[in-house]
């Protein structure tokens, strides 16, 4: 299986929580995530959500929140604690929903990396107008997030528009046009792979290029990204950091080296101080499912200085529409779209095919305190291709599949079938699929002990 096959429509994190991220206790809140339509010039027909807390800030700074790749608004709103830390500060958080069918951002096309170009960013820019127009937001206190193509994305969003953003957060992102293609492919294998190696003056070249003649301030840039990720190679993480230090006219040695937990390093550039214009956290050995401390997200951006009045914000509703009431997972996985070409439909066989048997299987667990997914690697070890395949395994007691990519589940617990999906029912000899999962637990995390290929016993790696 290709790179490009493997990866492509994983640009996604499981937005999580550091443990330590958080160490206050929420006041509870009647406040909701509400979907806004009629909010500007949307030319990709992007969805915004809207998180506005009960008390908010005379003048409350604005929050953009990036979902990563198969993920929505309201999925990013479930998955990490940038409301609950809304309620406390006083900020507004959007939350918009790319629409086309990977559910990526647009960080590839020629229109979305210039300003005013078109595609995703002008949308995005019409969700801050409108925010800033409806609740008197202060214009010197928007930021960007984001996590994967979020990340991406928010590279882009403060390259394109340098004069609307004070700051961004990227987590496991790469840098702004990076990820360009010149045409319609959203997927770019050579920035991926982290092979798109430039000087900080190109790479800063690319950013200045997107707004020609623009002089003014530069938004100050937050850095995350895992040694280990698999998605968007670690190389990524310093391109950026090369990228922002440039824009900013800094040296590309830090200032000040910390490690504010077992196994991160931080530097920062220009500053030692706490917003410092370029801060870069990198992370040891961890993969792009990559956490997301969304309080020193809060805390770089400087939206944790301001306690919000206790008189609510205009009685007056946006144009609304009611928001799903089924909540998204609140830790999503991975998950991979079809490729752009339908492959065959070859459905499962009824009887095993030659080469069944020859097989081996490698399960791999990354679990919290509710919930886990699992990444299984599927290898064909004979000399003939399997070609349609079902892998049954038994689950641990108290596991159940909430979610699923790249083969279909049944049933969600117990002794479960997974079956291959059009696009790859066929594995050549010495050749592997990649599946996974997300799944709840009440305490086991373990794996399951025996895996069979149609109908066929694998070997366990």
């Amino acid at each position: 299986m290709t790179l490009k096959t493997r990866l492509l429509g994983v640009l996604t994190a499981v937005a999580t929580v550091a443990a330590a991220a958080l160490t206050f206790a929420s006041p509870a809140s009647a406040a909701t995530l509400t979907q806004v339509t009629g909010f500007g010039n949307n030319p990709t027909n992007l969805q915004m959500h809207l998180y506005v807390p009960d008390r908010v800030a005379s003048r409350p700074g604005i929050l953009l929140a990036l979902h990563y790749c198969t993920g929505t608004g309201p999925a990013f709103y479930s998955g990490t604690q940038y409301a609950s830390l809304a309620d406390r500060y006083g900020f507004i958080v959007i939350y918009p929903s790319a629409t086309r069918s990977s559910k990526c951002w647009d960080v590839a096309s020629p229109q979305a990396l210039r300003r005013g170009g078109g595609s995703d960013p002008v949308g995005l820019i019409s969700m801050i107008d409108y925010v800033k127009q409806r609740y008197s937001a202060d214009p010197d206190r928007v930021f960007a997030t984001g996590t994967s193509s979020g990340a991406m994305m928010t590279n882009v969003m403060l390259g394109d528009y340098p004069d609307v953003f004070a700051a961004g957060a990227s987590f496991a992102g790469v840098p702004f046009a990076c990820f360009a293609t010149g045409g319609t492919s959203e997927w770019n294998s050579e920035c991926a792979n982290g092979q798109s190696i430039k000087t900080a003056q190109q790479w800063g070249d690319l950013v200045r290029g997107a707004y020609p003649g623009y002089t003014s301030r530069r938004p100050r840039m937050q850095i995350w990204h895992g040694t280990s990720d698999e998605t968007l190679r670690y190389p990524n993480f310093g391109e950026q950091v090369k990228q922002w230090t440039n824009v900013h006219g800094l040296s590309q040695t830090p200032t000040y080296t910390d490690s504010p937990q077992s196994g991160y390093t931080r530097t920062r550039y220009g500053s030692s101080g706490p917003m410092a214009p370029v801060e870069a956290i990198s992370m040891q050995g961890v993969t792009h499912n990559i956490p997301v401390d969304a309080a020193q997200v809060i805390r770089f951006f400087g939206l944790d200085g301001t306690t919000p009045p206790t008189t609510p914000p205009p009685t007056t509703p946006p144009p609304t529409t009611p928001p799903p009431t089924t909540p998204p997972p609140t830790t999503p996985p991975p998950t991979t779209p079809p490729p752009t070409t339908p492959p065959p439909t070859t459905p499962p066989p009824t009887t095993p095919p030659p080469g069944a048997g020859a097989c081996r299987v490698g399960y791999t667990v990354n679990a919290w305190n509710s919930g886990l997914t699992a990444s299984v690697i599927i290898t064909n070890t004979g000399t003939a291709a399997v070609n349609g395949w079902a892998l049954t395994f038994t689950l641990p007691s108290g596991q159940a599949i909430t979610n699923g990519w790249n083969a279909t589940y049944s049933p969600t617990s117990g002794a479960v079938t997974a079956r291959n999906v059009s696009y790859n029912g066929t594995i050549a000899p010495n050749a592997s699929v990649e599946i996974g999962f997300q799944a709840t637990h009440t305490g086991g995390t373990g794996k399951p002990s025996l895996f069979a290929l149609n109908g066929a016993t694998c070997a366990v790696s």
